[in-house]
């Protein structure tokens, strides 16, 4: 399965890893660590060196009751790291749910949308289906910013039927299959339990027909089961990302790259997949 994203083709017939580059003062794990542009792009290119096949540069922090930011401070945190990036020799997806800012971005050379919203923005569809960049479209129950208590009766077939329609949505607009995957949310609008049970039938999520993305790494259902604070999480992330792959995540995004590449030969080597 290749994913079409801008002028990269991505193999996934094996896992590819996406490191996270955070350019916020708030995000719930680096936070602050990576806000200066300078540092950010030490870390991005850090990130490459350890393995990471794209990276994914987020200006706005989505974590449960962060503050919403406007369209020009996030397009001021996100636009010198990614002009900085000009030439990487991996893909530059962007964390972001606003058309203006996806627009901006894209002119400016990434590759792919992470959207949490999946496009359910003003203008979100248009902004991507005018290019020829890929999208992610994830799952969320709640309002943006404004998470609510989770209610679900089956969350797996219910996190199905959306992703599905955002997909049937995202083709109408002219965005072609070949450039769209999907991420169940972990975390987002969902209990221990809920995410537990994603997670248990990740491989359900085949029949969409589309690339899996999961995204768990230092999560707060991992300190919740280890009781490891968010600093010392990086083993149950990596756990946690090999139990999602096994289960037909062909992508992770990670904030430990290294770890995550070195286990996830480990698997290949197992699978006799060729790295």
């Amino acid at each position: 399965m290749l994913l079409h994203c801008g002028s990269f083709k991505l193999d996934l017939s094996r896992t590819l890893v996406m490191g996270i580059v955070n350019i916020t003062p708030d995000s719930f794990y680096d936070g602050g660590r990576h806000s200066q542009h300078d540092a950010a792009l030490i870390h991005a290119h850090q990130l490459i060196q350890e393995g990471a096949d794209l990276l994914d540069i987020g200006g706005e922090s989505t974590r449960p009751g962060a503050l919403s930011i406007s369209v020009q401070e996030e397009l001021d945190r996100i636009m010198p790291v990614i002009e900085g990036l000009h030439g990487a020799p991996v893909p530059l997806s962007v964390d972001t749910y606003k058309a203006e800012v996806m627009r901006s971005a894209l002119a400016a050379g990434a590759s792919m949308i992470n959207d949490i919203n999946a496009l359910q923005q003003p203008d979100a569809l248009a902004a991507v289906a005018a290019s020829d960049v890929a999208v992610c479209l994830m799952h969320k129950q709640g309002a943006l910013q404004a998470m609510q208590p989770p209610h679900y009766q089956d969350v797996v077939a219910e996190v199905l039927q959306f992703l599905r329609s955002r997909i049937v949505s995202a083709q109408k607009a002219g965005i072609a299959r070949e450039r769209i995957m999907v991420d169940p949310g972990f975390g987002f609008d969902k209990t221990l339990a809920h995410n537990l049970a994603l997670l248990r039938h990740l491989d359900k999520f085949s029949v969409l027909g589309v690339p899996l993305l999961a995204g768990l790494s230092r999560k707060s259902m991992l300190g919740t089961i280890t009781g490891q604070d968010v600093e010392h999480r990086v083993h149950a992330s990596v756990a946690a990302a090999l139990l999602a792959v096994m289960r037909g995540a062909c992508m992770v995004r990670v904030h430990d790259v290294r770890a995550t590449v070195d286990a996830l030969k480990i698997l290949n080597a197992v699978r006799g997949i060729d790295l």
